[in-house]
């Protein structure tokens, strides 16, 4: 067995989308490269650093737009050192435990901390699956502040499934309905909180195809806006002007294009929503304007201008 084959397997289920959500990716592209160091039984430096830049490739083929992909790999290799290759197995597995340590506590953290911006006795709306927005929204249930969730089916993939599924577990009153009724249901709407893939350092936040939408449907209805975000979802490429990448996917998701002969499709992932249409973002250290995203990046990843 090759000390690549489960770091293919799990870029297949990352490229597939059967691994979805931004901190999902992040984990799992983490715990990849955990387990090429435990799988390598070489004995030369220069083959496993060989091997684990294979991977590394490996797996940022797989999504090319998912910023929490990449960091996870960068935190990781940022980690790793050592002369021989024990001390380098170890720093890789080392620093991926603990990027998926520190990842599920974040998400802990925005739960606590976005809990406290739902008020009692509200609606709240949401958009796809997003593990930090819907920990928020199951603490505050906890709590005891009696609210209600209206969630997008999300199409083509329809996360928004697997929201009310969760949520109904939890035994709090859900409606699902279909992407275009946003604006429609926004007059019945306390509060908007929705997770990211991507915070650009200008604030702007990439995320599920329709979350612009929903941001501007909430503006123009006078209802606050949150996201709810890890600092590893903070995008450093953007300090330097590099912009976020749009990821579309194959068309057949959307419909068979032998169906409609004649006819384009499109099918992009994600959209972007600018910083103006924000009211707050969530993270784990606390609760921030959009604006201070470039402070944000500065502080985790040492970029400056």
């Amino acid at each position: 067995m090759s000390s690549l084959d489960r770091v293919k397997e799990i870029a297949e289920k990352i490229k597939s989308m059967e691994i979805r959500g931004a901190a999902n990716i992040g984990r799992a592209a983490a715990r990849a490269l955990m387990y090429y160091a435990e799988d390598f039984d070489g004995n030369f430096v220069e083959e496993f650093m060989d091997g684990v830049t294979e991977a590394r490739k490996i797996l940022e083929s797989t999504r090319p737009s998912a910023v929490t992909l990449f960091n996870a790999i960068r935190y990781v290799f940022k980690r790793m050192e050592g002369r021989d290759v024990n001390s380098l197995r170890d720093s890789v597995i080392k620093a991926a435990k603990q990027f998926i340590e520190n990842s599920e506590k974040a998400i802990e953290r925005i739960g606590r901390f976005g809990a406290e911006r739902i008020p009692p006795n509200s609606t709240v709306m949401t958009h796809c699956n997003s593990s930090a927005a819907l920990g928020a929204i199951i603490t505050a249930h906890l709590q005891g502040k009696d609210i209600e969730v209206i969630a997008t089916e999300t199409r083509p993939w329809y996360q928004g499934h697997i929201t009310v599924k969760r949520l109904a577990e939890e035994g709090i009153p859900v409606t699902l309905i279909v992407d275009s009724a946003m604006r429609y249901f926004m007059k019945d709407v306390d509060i908007v909180m929705v997770g990211a893939d991507t915070v650009a350092s200008n604030g702007a936040v990439i995320n599920k195809i329709g979350t612009s939408l929903m941001a501007l449907c909430a503006h123009e209805a006078r209802v606050p806006f949150i996201v709810c975000a890890e600092t590893y979802k903070f995008s450093p490429e953007t300090v330097i002007g590099k912009l976020v990448k749009i990821e579309e996917r194959d068309v057949r998701e959307v419909a068979d294009p032998k169906e409609f002969s004649g006819v384009k499709i499109r099918n992009p992932v994600f959209d972007a929503t600018p910083p103006e249409y924000i009211d707050a973002i969530i993270t784990e250290k606390g609760v921030i304007s959009p604006y201070l995203a470039y402070e944000i990046i500065k502080e985790e990843f040492g970029v400056s201008l």
